[in-house]
């Protein structure tokens, strides 16, 4: 994640299907200037204990 935040200027969209990895991802980023605006989950396979997340993160201004 440190290299891709170095490398985007305005918004990452993360598509993640395992919520440990999102929120140790998560951390690291919001070190770096960034921050959460938006966090849904969607449950696409009914009947089953998978979750997809999607987070949406912009930069921090200043």
């Amino acid at each position: 994640m440190g290299s891709l935040a170095g490398a985007v200027r305005q918004r990452i969209v993360y598509v993640s299907c395992e919520p440990a990895t999102l929120a140790r991802d998560l951390a690291a980023i919001e070190g770096k200037g960034w921050q959460v605006k938006d966090l849904r989950a969607f449950d696409l396979f009914p009947h089953t204990h998978h979750i997809e997340s999607v987070a949406v993160l912009e930069r921090v201004a200043g």
